[in-house]
């Protein structure tokens, strides 16, 4: 007995049914991404991934005595180092620790300053309405370790616009996370938000030595969806019902950049951030993606 589906691209999957033992699976896994993946049913799941592990792991694995596939060699490893109070500085603005008494009043003049609340949606403090609520805030943020919050400075006024943060630090591992992503819209859009996340990855790979960086949000947030991919990172899944805020589910989209990809995106990044990639009206002569792309091939 065959059986058939379509996936979400619209392509006609067909299994064949013959016995309790035969998995149900996809006519050619090959074609399949992992998103896709994750869209058939539960039997043909099973067989595309025993497929596809197989597939992978047949051509220059490393194995082990036991014939078992096993990941490279790291014997040099050592521990990703902790981040610090140091300032990052580029072009056109400035990451520092947040400080309620310095930043306060910019911080809250920023977002004061948008006609809407929307900026707050998929995240799990603010809105705020008025200034002691987000001194509260902005107190929290400061005394934390773990995210560690840094005030993004607009070097042209000396003023803060926005905030980010480092967090979920794993020095062990070497995996880190760029979080709390508040940007006020005088920092969305502008060189400066880009320059604000490439002084984040510098310091990540360049001074602390981490393997891997990555970027979490709501799966419906679009924008940071979207933010992440321009940023140059990869697309791993969602995990489904991972956090309960604001009283609702959120299902979170996993991304993340890894330290072999690094030296690509740096190139990347400052081709981009250069004042040559600027006509005098301060309007891009090339897309980031453009500058990244032949990189990365």
């Amino acid at each position: 007995m065959r059986l058939a589906c379509r996936h979400a691209h619209g392509q006609q999957l067909s299994f064949r049914a013959r016995s309790p033992r035969s998995a149900l699976a996809p006519s050619n896994p090959a074609r399949l991404v992992l998103t896709d993946a994750l869209r058939l049913p539960y039997l043909a799941r099973l067989a595309y991934f025993k497929t596809h592990t197989r597939r992978e792991n047949n051509v220059g694995q490393r194995v082990n005595e036991y014939g078992q596939p096993i990941g490279e060699p790291m014997p040099n490893w050592q521990p990703a180092k902790a981040p610090g109070d140091q300032p990052m500085t580029g072009r056109y603005c400035r990451l520092e620790r947040v400080n309620v008494e310095r930043h306060l009043d910019d911080l809250y003049d920023a977002y004061s300053a948008a006609p809407d609340a929307r900026d707050w949606t998929y995240l799990s403090v603010g809105p705020f309405g008025t200034r002691e609520a987000y001194r509260d805030c902005l107190t929290a943020l400061a005394a934390s370790p773990d995210p560690l919050h840094y005030a993004v400075i607009d070097l042209a006024t000396g003023k803060a616009v926005g905030t980010l943060s480092l967090m979920r630090i794993d020095k062990s591992n070497g995996v880190i996370e760029v979080g709390f992503v508040v940007f006020s819209q005088r920092l969305q859009k502008t060189r400066m938000a880009t320059e604000a996340i490439f002084l984040l990855m510098q310091r990540v790979f360049d001074e602390l030595g981490y393997r891997r960086f990555e970027w979490k949000c709501d799966a419906l947030n679009a924008p940071s969806r979207a933010a992440a991919a321009r940023f140059g990172f990869t697309f791993e899944g969602i995990f489904r019902q991972a956090v309960t805020y604001k009283g609702r589910n959120r299902d979170t989209a996993w991304f993340s950049i890894i330290d072999s990809e690094w030296p690509a995106l740096r190139a990347g990044f400052a081709e981009w951030l250069d004042e040559a990639n600027f006509d005098s009206q301060g309007k891009q002569r090339r897309t980031l993606q453009a500058c990244m792309a032949g990189r990365l091939e």
